[in-house]
Order: C-alpha cells, then structure tokens, then sequence
C-alpha cells in the first residue's frame, strides 16, 4: 500500500470549478482514478502540463516528489451552441417554417410553384395577364427557394476587428454570427464557404455543407485571431474571384471608420461584381450613437462628439457607395449582427437576387 498525492497543472487561463489535488492510498497492482473540472474562458489552445505526484518514502518518513505523463494541448472550439441560438433567435419560427427539412418557403425564386392571389407589395413582373384575364381578378405567379446556392462569408481579420464589444472582440462576435449564418444555409440546402483574410489569406474552406464541412469549420476557426494589421479587400476579393466560378452571395464581415479603408473596400468590390452578389456589414460601435446623442457639457466631450459622427458620416458614405456599385449594405451593432444577417440571407433567397 502506497499513499499518493496527486497535483495536476491545468493552464492558469482557465477557471478551476474545484481542487486538482487529490490524496489516497493504492495497493499493489491497483489502479485509481481522480477527476477535477476546469472551465476555459473562450476558444482557442491551451497547454496543460505534467502531473506532479508525491508519495510517502517507504518507512513513512519523507515525501517524495516526480512527474507523470507529458505535457498536452488541449483544443476549445467556437461554441457552436451560442452560434445556434443566434439563429433561432434572430428567425424564430421561420427557422424551422422556412429552412428546417424542405428549405422551400414561397417566395420569389425561380422554379414555378403555383398561382395566388395578388397581395400589395408583389412585383409586377409576377404578374400572371392571362391568369388575371382569366379570373377577373389581379394573379401573381409564386416561385420555389432554390437549393443548392452558394454562400461565401469572408471575415475580416484585421486591425479594426480587435476593437472590443463588452467582453469579446469584434472578431468573435463575428465569427458566431457567421457560424449561425452557415447553420442557416445548411439548413436551406445551400453550400457555405469561409474566408478569413487580414493582410493575406488566413483560412479558406471551399462552400460545401454537412456535419463533416461543418467539423473543418470548427477546426479551422479553433485558435485563428485578428491582427493588427490593415486589411487587403483587394486580395481577398480576387481570391473569392479566382476560387469560386458559381454565382455566389459573398457576405463581408468587417468595420470601417475612416476614408482609406473605405475606399479601397469600394474599388476591391468591383472584382466580385457582378458575377457575384456582395453584401458588406459593418459592426459598428454602439458607443457611439451614445455619444452623438449625449449633450456636450465639456470642450472635451464636444470633440469627442465631432469624432464619433465623422466615424459614423464616414460608414454611411461608405456603406451608400456599397449600393452604388450593386452590393447589399448592412451597419450593424454587436446585438444586431445575427439577427440583420440572417434576415438578409432570407430576403436575398426570396427574391432570387442569386
């Protein structure tokens, strides 16, 4: 019989839900086991270390001390739960009316389903003459979803995405809406692609879907951050452009707050038109509608006021442009992103803009 005590190093990042000690005596030949739980705090990898383990000398006298096992890392993924809940939430019943199963919802697509009624708000072009002329009354044609489209999120991994919304990046924040936003398109039938592009091309994983894509998704966004670095629209744009031959909805993740960067993001967008359908969402910073909306009682306060609208002039305008040049624009909060995203993806499959 040996008396035993065991210390296990866990990563010091990580929150520890109770003792990694453990003591107890172990007979010749047996075996034991011990268990504690420890929390890590977001994605990514951590590195646990070896188990130290004290034992009692063979008259009892002194504690000696070695080493078990070697040094492990340990991978966490994005928490695929939260992205989930984000879409349920942002959908709600049309999740499950208008995804879920058959990924058909009566809409503006471009298979032929079935003649209706015509309701304020239908485009003319639906119109149905002879099916009007017929029954005296105003007809619309009504389409199918089509499935098997093509989505491309490119998120932004620079300077800009660092920038913190309560506790987590804007990065992060990204990061679940789009794994909610493929959720989304999995569900419809469509195949969902990822970029993840800084100064270069960090991460691509060509648009498929199913548990196994989805698994490579996961993997490839385990411990990936922002830089801080200025990023390159123009090289990620022609990569999308190069890789990606079928009509695609490409929807960029990223921020803006002054002129260069909006610029080069409008002249970048001209590589994916117009083969492709661009969306651009800009999460902004609630902050500062805030203080834009606060009554300046200091010069101090008055200046930061200034700054805050130039940065939200600025987004406007360049969002403005994003329409200009045959792009979908979407200024978004943290709360928002999810939700405003989703609904674009939905809007964009009603009306067969792909």
């Amino acid at each position: 019989m040996v008396t035993l005590r065991l210390k296990d190093e866990y990563p010091p990042e990580m929150g520890l839900d109770e003792g990694r000690e453990s003591q107890f005596s172990l007979p010749a030949q047996g075996t034991a086991e011990f268990y504690y739980h420890v929390t890590p705090p977001r994605r990514g990898r951590y590195e646990f270390g070896q188990t130290a383990v004290r034992y009692l000398s063979r008259y009892g006298l002194v504690w000696c001390q070695g080493f078990l096992g070697e040094p492990q890392s340990i991978k966490t993924y994005p928490n695929m739960r939260r992205a989930r809940e984000m879409e349920l939430k942002a959908l709600g019943a049309r999740s499950f009316l208008a995804i879920q199963r058959r990924a058909v919802r009566r809409g503006e697509g471009r298979e032929f389903e079935s003649m209706r009624d015509y309701v304020r708000g239908d485009e003319l072009r639906h119109i149905s003459w002879t099916a009007t002329a017929r029954r005296h009354k105003l007809t619309t044609r009504q389409y199918q979803i089509e499935r098997d489209q093509t989505v491309i999120i490119a998120l932004d991994a620079g300077r800009l995405m660092t920038g913190r919304i309560g506790d987590e990046t804007k990065f992060e924040t990204a990061l679940h809406a789009s794994l909610a936003l493929m959720s989304a398109s999995a569900r419809a039938g469509d195949n969902c692609g990822l970029l993840v592009f800084s100064r270069r091309v960090r991460k691509f994983l060509p648009p498929k879907r199913g548990p196994e894509h989805l698994d490579a998704v996961l993997e490839s966004l385990c411990d990936i951050e922002p830089e801080l670095v200025e990023p390159s629209y123009a090289r990620a744009f022609q990569f999308i452009a190069s890789n990606t031959k079928k009509r695609a909805f490409v929807v960029i993740l990223t921020d803006l707050v002054d002129k260069d960067s909006s610029k080069e993001l409008i002249a970048s967008l001209k590589l994916l038109r117009p083969r492709h359908l661009p969306l651009v969402a800009t999460i902004g910073d609630r902050d500062l509608n805030h203080l834009v909306s606060e009554i300046p009682k200091t010069d101090k306060d008055l200046f930061t006021q200034s700054a805050a609208e130039e940065i939200i002039h600025q987004r406007e305008s360049a969002l403005r442009l994003v329409e200009t040049v045959g792009g979908l624009a979407l200024d978004v909060t943290g709360e928002t992103l999810a939700p405003k995203l989703l609904e674009a993806y939905l809007r964009v499959k009603e009306r067969a803009m792909l």
